[in-house]
Order: structure tokens, then sequence, then C-alpha cells
């Protein structure tokens, strides 16, 4: 008998474990707050238990090496300037260029901060227990991109001399990506997604584990680090109300972000607040659980007068430790000493203020100057071939340029990527045996992590390594050895922005001075886009608006957006959630949403996951595999030629079903977890991407154990069967229809398909296993438009199942 859903799934409850009795408190906070008495905190110095062992030894004599190395970085010098503007404000607005060192040393220059160590607050439930609440005592850093987070904070793992995260139990440094949280109970810097930072909001909307949070790559502009930076304005309003008094510093840092506007992003929010008192979008949830909705009664009011009277003394008394700062000399980030026009701060801007008297909260320092000089070289003519060009390129560089020097190529996905691949390793086995050999490497964010993280690996001797890379590569990541950069003007369909451009060029000039060769011409680059068009005004908003509705928003029209999304764009939103039943009838959350927001997920992907454990349907291993299938972009390889496509169809006939393609995806998952002699042959053999699929097992081992946690998921239903019988495989569509009922068509008395939603026409994607078939209806996964509308991940459904799901 297969389980579902088994007793009421598990809830967090980040209130109770954040309220800690006084004789709870364990040795590992006293050695936190300990570690950082000592004024100066080197790398070469202890950062845990001593080891007496050869790994502490070497730890420690790799990071006094790299102590040389740190201090030559642009941002050494502007280190007292950040200390000391983070002492007198909460938010830090730096703008470093690329390999400036931003990213690696603002962490470590913070964390020695006595604000950054951990507090005990003494704290009162409403059921009158007593005890303590710890705040702070983490720093926080927020990259676009998973591989950016595992890099960097290896990086700086190596630069303190301290094992990387749950490797030892005594690791200051560690990350946490999706699917991936490697932190130890000492960890006093995380780097961690944008995605993961909105999960632990979920669970804490006041981040009180963290003292500081740094935001890098703001000028990204996705939908994450939007909604990130709009939950952070609202805990640095001066108020602190869920931290217990303890302000949270917030760095935001950018190579090429508008500065006026982040300035007024903050500035605006303190104005508003002293013209508005406490009137909020957020619905905040305090230790004693009470909930303030914007709406106050009576009694509340009266709280709320005696709350701003004391708000209002904290920041008399802030203002005249700034005003008194400014007397003896200290910056405040906005007016720099004209006699000192070095310091880092930016004189070419000072924000507008509504009342000479008011002090601005927001800091600015700007860091001039990179390491090394990048050359730049453009195409002469428009290029036809990008993929070709690329191939030209780079064996015109190693047959040009002597040894060491690594090449970086951008590329505009994994399909490209992969091509150009097979092409350089081919085109490198009939290179003369004294020409240097080629280690060609790709990277895209599809490729399992022990894959990625083979690109920082040095190069073996006589040998130049070609990164082949999709836009992952374009922030925040050092690959050592690269000297030479290629890149395109595209990525997808869209053309990228000056300040894309920019950061792609700096990878070339991490080490070494570095050659970035652009296959576009000069003029191309002269009327690309300056900025990002922010992802928040182009995407769908599902996800986001569920994050927002999970925390409490209450308001979308006055939440805190860097840039304020369509009204169209956040109705449709609010409808695609009510008809997935994450919503109420009255707007507000429902538990189905509740869940859905802390699966690591889309909304779609989500609910098919929710639906699969219940009653009726019960299913969970078999979506789980399904959607781990789908977290790749193809698990099938790619075939140039008409024989070795008729192979790979002979091959793959035991895979195909005639249901469509999410049960052929089951099928492959199965049959590859079952291989356990030789599972690279048998991906050869029947054409399956073998890195594809180490990424999906990876993905499936996560997600069964998060199910697991959540009582959705026993082990007895884990038995991996072969066979799919036809009600398990009806049950699987419906799964799946709950969460894609608006992606589906019917058919036509022509032969064509018209989407159930919008009547529009639409064509069975060729890569699909129904491809030239005609059934009553089907479901996809995507909406693609090349030379007319497909429909792609395309699997036969009955009508009635279709109005089953929109009518539920």
């Amino acid at each position: 008998m297969r389980s579902g859903k088994q007793g009421k799934r598990k809830r967090d409850e980040p209130q109770a474990k954040a309220f800690v009795h006084e004789h709870n408190e364990g040795s590992n906070d006293n050695f936190r707050n300990n570690r950082f008495q000592s004024k100066e905190y080197k790398p070469n110095g202890t950062t845990g238990p001593r080891n007496p062992g050869g790994v502490h030894a070497i730890l420690k004599d790799k990071a006094g090496r790299l102590w040389e190395q740190r201090k030559t970085l642009p941002i050494w010098s502007h280190a007292d300037t950040i200390r000391q503007s983070l002492r007198e404000k909460d938010v830090l607005l730096l703008v470093g260029e690329t390999g400036s060192g931003k990213s690696t040393q603002v962490p470590q220059i913070l964390v020695k901060e006595p604000w950054c160590t951990m507090q005990r607050i003494s704290a009162t439930r409403a059921d009158g227990a007593k005890g303590f609440v710890r705040v702070g005592g983490c720093i926080a850093i927020t990259e676009p991109r998973r591989v950016a987070a595992v890099s960097l904070a290896r990086r700086v793992a190596e630069e303190i001399g301290t094992p990387l995260g749950s490797s030892s139990p005594a690791s200051t440094v560690g990350y946490n990506v999706r699917f991936d949280n490697s932190t130890s109970p000492c960890t006093t810097i995380k780097f961690l997604t944008e995605g993961m930072l909105l999960q632990e909001i979920l669970r804490d909307p006041w981040l009180k584990d963290y003292s500081a949070v740094i935001v890098d790559e703001v000028h990204e502009r996705g939908v994450n680090v939007d909604m990130v930076m709009g939950f952070l304005r609202t805990m640095v309003d001066g108020r602190y109300e869920g931290r217990h008094g303890v302000p949270l510093k917030v760095v935001v840092m950018s190579a090429t972000a508008s500065m006026e506007g982040l300035v007024n992003f903050f500035e605006d929010d303190y104005r508003s607040q002293a013209s508005k008192g406490d009137a909020s979008p957020i619905r905040h949830k305090t230790e004693n659980e009470s909930v303030w909705s914007g709406i106050s009664d009576s009694d509340s009011d009266e709280a709320s007068t005696r709350s701003n009277e004391r708000v209002g003394q904290r920041e008399l008394a802030r203002n005249r430790k700034i005003e008194a700062s400014r007397t003896h000399g200290i910056d405040s980030g906005f007016h720099p000493s004209s006699e000192d026009p070095a310091d880092g701060t930016d004189s070419s801007f000072v924000p507008k203020q509504d009342n000479a008297r008011d002090a601005p909260r927001v800091a600015i320092c700007r860091v001039e100057g990179r390491q090394y000089p990048v050359k730049v070289s453009y195409s002469p003519e428009p290029v036809q071939d990008f993929v070709d060009a690329s191939l030209r390129t780079i064996f015109r560089i190693h047959y040009k340029e002597p040894l060491p020097g690594d090449i970086l190529v951008f590329l505009t996905g994994q399909a490209t990527v992969e091509s150009l691949e097979h092409l350089v390793t081919e085109y490198a086995t009939g290179m003369s045996p004294d020409v240097p050999k080629i280690l060609v490497l790709p990277l895209f964010a599809a490729l399992p992590q022990a894959a990625q993280q083979r690109v920082f690996h040095p190069a073996p001797p006589k040998t130049r390594k070609v990164i082949l890379a999709t836009n992952i590569a374009e922030t925040s990541v050092t690959v050592s050895g690269v000297r030479t950069r290629i890149g395109l003007d595209s990525l997808l369909v869209k053309p990228i922005s000056k300040s894309a451009a920019i950061q792609r060029k700096g990878r070339a000039g991490r080490e070494a001075p570095g050659h970035c060769y652009r296959l576009y011409t000069e003029q191309d680059y002269l009327e690309l886009q300056p900025q990002n068009t922010p992802e928040i005004l182009r995407c769908d908003l599902g996800q986001a608006v569920l994050t927002m509705k999970a925390r409490g928003v209450v308001d979308f029209v006055n939440f805190p957006f860097l840039d304020t999304p369509p009204r169209e764009a956040l109705e449709k939103a609010l409808m695609q959630l009510f008809q997935l039943k994450a919503l109420n009838e009255s707007g507000g959350i429902s538990e189905i949403g509740q869940e859905m927001a802390r699966l690591p997920l889309t909304v779609p992907l989500a609910r098919a996951l929710l639906a699969a454990a219940e009653p009726g349907l019960e299913c969970v291993s078999e979506v789980i595999d399904i959607i781990s299938a789908l977290s790749v972009e193809n698990i099938f390889l790619a075939l140039n030629s008409e024989e070795k496509e008729e192979q790979a169809q002979a091959s793959r006939r035991e895979l195909y079903k005639r249901e469509g393609d999410h049960l052929t995806l089951l099928a492959t998952v199965r049959a590859y977890n079952a291989e356990h002699t030789d599972r690279k042959g048998w991906s050869e053999r029947h054409f399956v991407s073998h890195r594809a699929m180490q990424a999906v097992i990876d993905v499936r081992k996560q997600l069964r154990s998060q199910c697991r946690r959540s009582d959705m998921l026993a082990r007895s239903d884990e038995a991996d069967s072969l066979s799919v019988p036809p009600n398990l495989a009806t049950s699987i569509l419906k799964c799946f229809l709950k969460g894609f009922a608006t992606n589906t068509a019917r058919l036509m008395p022509d032969g064509s398909y018209k989407t159930v939603i919008g009547n529009q026409s639409v064509a069975i994607h060729p890569s699909s296993g129904l491809y030239g078939k005609k059934v009553e209806a089907i479901m996809y996964n995507e909406f693609v438009f090349t030379n007319r509308s497909y429909a792609r991940g395309v699997s036969a459904v009955q009508m009635d199942w279709v109005g089953e799901a929109l009518g539920a």
C-alpha cells in the first residue's frame, strides 16, 4: 500500500528556536563571541580549536601566503572607511570595479567589528517564560548564482585559514545554496544565493541570526535581489522591532549600479517613516507572536505612541553622535574632505535631503582601480556564426599566445556550450604533439557542483584550460589562470547590456594583465543599453508574489520595490496563485501556499509535488524523479546527423512512453539509477547525457530528503520500480495538471492544437516523443517561440482531467 502524506506536516517555528533559556547556552556561543575580542584578527591566527595535525598547519600556511596578496587589492586601503561608515550608519553602498576585491574582503573586514558579535537579549514570551534571545553573530553575503557563492566561500575560507563549511565543526566560513547547506555551529561568514536568503526570511522575518547582510552584484537586478532589497529596507528603518533593538547592517555592492537610485531607495524610506509613522506594507511577527497589520485600535495606538517616543529618543541620540563625529573629522560618506579626494567616497553625488537638519542615513564608498589592465579587441565586422567564430578565435589564441594563460568563452546557453565543447575537443585531437594540450571545461547552471568546481582547479602542466560558460561566470567568479576572455553580445535571444559586457571583460584581468575579444563590432557595443532591464519588469511574478504573501506582505502597491512591476503582471500572478489554491478567497495565503513557498521549486512544480502527496494520488517518489529531470536543460544528447538520430531512436525505444515526455523522463531516471555497474556506458548507449543525469540524481536525493522531513514521503515508498501501471501513470499526470492546468491545449478538427486558456495555436516541439501524433489534449511544461509557437515537454491528457484541474 502506497502511503501519502503522513500526519500533519512539520512547521518551521523560528520564534521558538530563537528563544533560548539561559541554562541552554552552549560553549559555541562563547567561542564565537571571544574570537573577536582582539583588535587585530589576522588570517594566520587560529580560528577555532587548535588542530595539532597537519591540516591546520597547511591551512595556516596558505592563509599566510594569501595575506600578502590581499594587501595589494584596491579595496584594502578603504578598510577603515568601510568600518567607520558602518559604525555610524546602518546602510553602506559600495561601488568598486571588477577585480577590486570587494566580494571576498568586505565580509572579512566587517567580521572583526564589535557590533558583529552575537547579542544575548533578555526577553519574556507571552506565556510569561523568561530567557534570552540570540541576535546576530553572522554575516550573510548574497550572490546571484550558486557557483559564485560556493567558490567565494572556498576562497574566503582559504584566506582566513579555516576549513570550509560542514567539513569541520570549527569552520567559520560556509555557504548555503539550493540543496546544499554547508555550514557549522561556528560559521560567522556565510555565502548564499539570493533565493536561499528569501527562504531564511520566511523562517525568520527579522534575520536574527545575522548582524549584517551584504548584497553583492545588485546590478544584475534579478527578481530575487529586488525582493531581498525590499525586505531589507523594511528592516533598517531605525525601529529594529523584531531584533530587540539590535540593528541590522546592510551593505549593497556593485561594479556598475546607479548610485543615486540606490541612495534614494533607502533615504526615501527613512523620510516616509518619519511622515507616516508605523505604516508598513508588511505584517511583522515579534517574539511574543503579536501581529501588527498596519491598522491600530485605541489600545495599540497608545502603545505605538510610546514606541515612537522611544524610537525618537534613540534617533535623537544617534543624530547627536553623527554630528559629533563630523566635528572630529569622521567621514560620513557623503561629504568627503577636499584635502583627501582618494579616501574612497563618491564626491560626485550628494543625495538630496528634504530638510537640512536631517542627517543622511546611507554611507557611500567608491573603490577606484583594479589590479590588472585588460585590453579589448572588437570584431571588424558582424559575426554570422558565433560558434564558428569562437572556435577560430580559441585556436588562434592558443597557437599565438604562450602559456600560462587560460581562455574563458561566454556563450548563449547549455546547448551552444556543449556544441562548442565537442568541436574544440575534436579539433584539439589533431594538433601537433609539440603544441600545448587543451583541456575543455563547460560551466553552466545545470552542471553538478563537482563538475562546476573543476574550472577552478589549476591546469595540468603544458595544458591550457578553455572554459565554455554561460552568464553563470559573469559576476563574482574568479577562475584562476584566465588571461583571455571571448564574448558574444547576446544571451539566449536578448542582447546583453554594457554593464554585463564590462563585467565579462573583468574576468580576464583578475590575476594578470588580460585580453578581451568581443565577437561584435565596437559600434554594436556603443549601441547596447547601459544597464540590464530589471527582471521584475519582464517576467512571471508568481514566485515573487508567493514569497511576499508568505512573508506577510499585505499591500503590494506600497511594497518597496526598486522598480515597481506592472500592475497587470501582479494581477496575473495573483490569479495564477489563486487557481493553484495557494491563495484563499480573501487573497490571503493558504496552507498549501505556505507549503509551496517553503519548497525550492517554481510555483507550478511545487504545486505538482504537493498534489502527489494527496490521498488518492500518492505518487511523490515518481513526481520527484520527473521534477529532478526537469531541473536540467535536457537529459538527452543533441545529435547532429541523421545516422546518429536513427541510432538514438532505436536505443531509446525502451525508454519512450506513449503517454508522453513526463513518463519518458521517469523511465529514464529509473533506468539510469538501476544501472549499478557502468552508468557512463549506459548513458552512451542510450545517447543520454551522463553529466546531466548526475545532476538529476543529486537533485532527486535532496528533494527526497526534504520530503521525508516534511512527512510527505516514507522510505517504504522509495522503491524504484521500472514499470508504471496505467492507474499510476494517470495519477502522475493529474498531479502535474494541478500545477500546469493553464499550460494545456486541445486538438482541433483540422488537426492543430489550440490552448485551452487564450485559444492560441501551438504545435508540439520536434524534440517531444509525441511529435507528429494526435491526441485529445496535451499538457506542456513551457511555451517557446522560434519560427512558430511550440509546446515543449508534452504529455497526453484527457479533457475531463483538464476541466477538473481548472475547476478545482
